[in-house]
């Protein structure tokens, strides 16, 4: 998947390219820039591009191109990617939910919020068990659920991450009021 070669491996800013990764080379140089290039910048260039995108995410022609403007190894971007659990090699739905699955989430049922969301949300994960990360986004793009492995708030478990809000002592009752809210303001 990844490419691999010589010098010749320029990649042309087509708009074929630009329908398929939506940020364009202009706006990454910009951001770049921005950064100018210093030692430890490379989090702040990602978390940029990654917000650039309107789908959220990072994709693989777009982490050559980073690699390439800031000449470093693209295996050194993968690396930083793979390991930070906020960057995206997927797409992501509009809205996303995060539902906390350490111990005192586990403990007060936060499997079960989570398989209530994937029933709600009519999402179908095959072939996982139980110890894997979920990434499951809905057919339409709205809604990307996701599990993390601790938010770091047990006091309030189970909890659950609405678009970058955390929602404490969650139910199915609280949790499907909350979805729904949030697709009837996504309506208007």
């Amino acid at each position: 998947m990844i490419a691999r070669g010589g010098g010749n491996n320029k990649l042309k800013n087509t708009a074929k390219d630009q329908e398929k990764n939506l940020v364009s080379h202009q706006a990454i140089d910009a951001i770049v820039q921005k950064y100018n290039a210093k030692l430890g910048s490379l989090l702040s260039v990602l978390e940029d591009v990654q917000g650039a995108h309107p789908s959220k995410y990072l994709p693989e022609e777009t982490l050559i191109y980073v690699a390439q403007k800031m000449r470093i190894p693209l295996s050194r971007i993968y690396s930083v990617v793979t390991f930070y659990a906020f960057f995206n090699l997927k797409p992501q739905g509009k809205h996303s939910i995060v539902v906390c699955r350490g111990t005192a989430c586990h403990t007060r049922r936060s499997k079960n919020l989570l398989e209530h969301l994937e029933h709600l949300l009519d999402l179908h994960e095959e072939g996982a068990d139980e110890s894997e990360k979920v990434f499951l986004t809905t057919k339409d793009n709205v809604f990307t659920l996701k599990t993390v492995a601790c938010f770091g708030q047990c006091a309030l478990a189970p909890v659950v991450e609405i678009d970058g809000k955390i929602y404490s002592h969650m139910t199915e009752h609280k949790l499907t009021q909350l979805v729904k809210a949030v697709a009837k303001r996504r309506a208007r």
